[in-house]
């Protein structure tokens, strides 16, 4: 009765208000399942009513999606997310009690991230590995953290064009996705013409870059980072135009030769090359798509769902094709139908996404799914005032990119001409590389236990890539390829390819600076991708406190008083019980060591 009565009041009060409180098809649909699932049919009106402020309000498709609700019902959405959808949309309406049905306390993990803190049981994380204290610890479920996640250093130089790119976002955050946006898209389009050598392999800088953030927290703004490289697609599909235009010709004139058609040759179709493939696509349609463009591409989706979608649809299944092309593995189909067979053996698709915190589980279920690790996350924060979106200057963003495009378009072909660029990193670089990742791998493990491992293994072959864009981006800053000082002729070159200067395979250098730039991205990457493990359900990753334990300590100086750390949880919200239990586990687990006074705590060196 109590739930009825909280959903009467929260209908009341969204249509008073006018707010439209499901403004997309997603949270549309999380409406409809959580009103469903604990209201059944007796919250039919009040679902009608909730909809209703919507400019796109159908009441009959609004009853239709209701009745699939009840049928088909999920059972991880509940009223609470119904709440947190008004609280967005400035409507406060207190929830039903906690523990009654279709609360905030039942029914697991809610799809939204809804804001809620309860007071968990310490027994449970004692099983899994805690350590002493009698407290008990407050578990978190929304999606921003208590502690802001670090943001990458502003004070770095970055090549030219990275630094204009950069320039376009209004606040860290944004500006932050810009440099990741950027390198992942430029770095699609270097294909298999950039190469390091890692773990025994050749890896190319097809990066998995993955943008989450709650509406409105200006993740849009990747959507220019895709013109960069659209001129590129559009040039790949004028050339696949005229061939087809050709190919139309020529099977036009064998269809009109009659008796004649015996003894010439068949038209064969050219193939359907593209650059940007769409993620709305099926397991089959992106193997195709992938194939005739030599196994390169890149998959640029605002909305992560557009993916999720495809890949649990009944012809989607091809996650898989997204893990193997981590690896650039060997990618292939065969069809009973036509007996046709394809593969190719070497892929190279990179993927750049943007979406909610509730897009995350529908796309990767769980941690011990190969897509979590091989992602690049970053997390961007709410954003709880209103910012003024004038230009002083009435510049158009999508002219200015577009125009990059253009010109980074002909840098490509420089680089395509250019012939097959290797990273090599010098014997000091390689030794601070592992020095910090043995550190990062070893507080993996102390925070998270193996969950983690194959997240920061991984991150690494990401931190290799982002260096091989970096250093080709400054590279084609300094002119003709033979002039820059950062490469140097393939030592197996032979002295009269020397003498003519024709150079197929060079070996690339990547500056102090640089290096030192993209290595620094690693810890903040590793904190937002933890962050974002925190999302994943409870059976199977540690409770979301272990991701605001590890920011939090992140934060603290190297050496620092049990009460500055007690004042700091304060201030992110973390009750000092909580705190306390955390100082006792850090220090059993390894995270932190007595100092020499009392009450005094340093991060050891891992």
């Amino acid at each position: 009765m109590e739930t009825m009565e909280s959903l009467h009041r929260l209908a009341e009060a969204v249509r008073g208000a006018g707010a439209d409180i499901a403004p997309t098809y997603q949270e549309y649909m999380q409406l409809a399942f959580a009103v469903a699932n604990d209201c059944g049919e007796a919250g039919r009106a009040d679902f009608l009513a909730l909809c209703s402020p919507s400019p796109k309000y159908d009441r009959q498709a609004a009853d239709k999606l209701f009745s699939n609700a009840l049928k088909n019902g999920r059972n991880d959405i509940h009223l609470g997310t119904a709440f947190h959808l008004a609280r967005l949309c400035g409507v406060e309406v207190q929830p039903p009690p906690t523990g009654t049905m279709g609360t905030l306390g039942t029914g697991g993990f809610s799809a939204s991230h809804t804001h809620a803190r309860t007071r968990g049981n310490n027994g449970e994380d004692e099983k899994r590995g805690g350590g002493s204290g009698g407290a008990e610890e407050d578990t978190f479920e929304g999606s921003d953290p208590l502690t802001p996640l670090p943001t990458f250093d502003p004070h770095l130089r970055w090549p030219l064009l990275l630094e204009r790119i950069m320039e376009c976002g209004t606040s860290r955050s944004q500006r932050d996705v810009l440099l990741l946006g950027a390198i992942t898209a430029l770095g699609a389009s270097m294909g298999n013409h950039v190469r390091c050598s890692y773990g025994g392999k050749m890896i190319s800088p097809c990066l998995q870059s993955f943008v989450v953030g709650l509406p409105v927290a200006g993740k849009g703004v990747l959507s220019l980072v895709r013109l960069l490289v659209e001129p590129i697609h559009d040039d790949i599909r004028r050339q696949v135009e005229e061939s087809m235009t050709a190919y139309r010709r020529e099977k036009a004139r064998y269809d009109s030769l009659g008796k004649e058609r015996a003894k010439a040759e068949i038209p064969v179709m050219p193939p359907n090359r593209m650059f940007l493939i769409s993620g709305n696509n099926t397991g089959t349609g992106i193997l195709q798509n992938l194939m005739d463009s030599d196994g390169s591409g890149l998959i640029c989706e605002s909305e992560a769902d557009t993916i999720s979608s495809a890949i649990g649809s009944d012809y989607g299944h091809w996650s898989d094709t997204m893990r193997k092309a981590f690896d650039h593995d060997r990618l292939s189909y065969n069809r009973r139908t036509d007996r046709e067979y394809r593969e190719v053996k070497k892929s190279y698709l990179a993927v750049l996404l943007s979406g909610t915190p509730s897009q995350v589980k529908p796309l990767i279920p769980s941690a011990e799914n190969g897509l979590f690790s091989r992602q690049i996350f970053y997390y961007m924060p709410a954003i709880h005032q209103w910012k003024d979106q004038f230009d002083r200057n009435d510049n158009d963003l999508e002219k200015t990119f577009t125009e990059w495009g253009m010109e980074w378009k002909e840098k490509q072909k420089a680089i395509i001409m250019g012939g097959l660029f290797t990273l090599r990193l010098t014997d000091g670089q390689k030794e601070e590389f592992n020095r910090i990742f043995a550190t990062l791998f070893a507080r993996s493990g102390l925070a998270n236990g193996n969950e983690m491992a194959s997240s920061v293994a991984r991150l690494a072959i990401n931190i290799c890539r982002i260096m091989e864009v970096v250093a080709m981006l400054r590279m084609l800053e300094q002119g003709e390829t033979a002039a820059s000082p950062n490469v140097v002729p393939d030592p197996t070159t032979t002295a009269d390819n020397l003498k003519d200067n024709i150079i197929a395979r060079w070996d690339l250098a990547i500056n102090p600076d640089d290096f030192h730039a993209a290595l620094s991205l690693a810890e903040s990457l590793y904190c937002h991708t933890t962050h974002i493990f925190s999302f994943l359900p409870p059976v199977e990753t540690n409770s979301r406190r272990n991701a605001e334990r590890d920011t939090l300590l992140h934060g603290m100086p190297s050496t620092f008083t049990r009460i500055e750390f007690l004042e700091k949880a304060k201030e992110a919200g973390i009750n000092s019980e909580t705190a306390i239990t955390w100082l006792k586990r850090m220090k059993k687990r390894g995270l932190l060591e007595s100092a020499e006074k009392q009450g005094m705590y340093r991060k050891p060196a891992l």
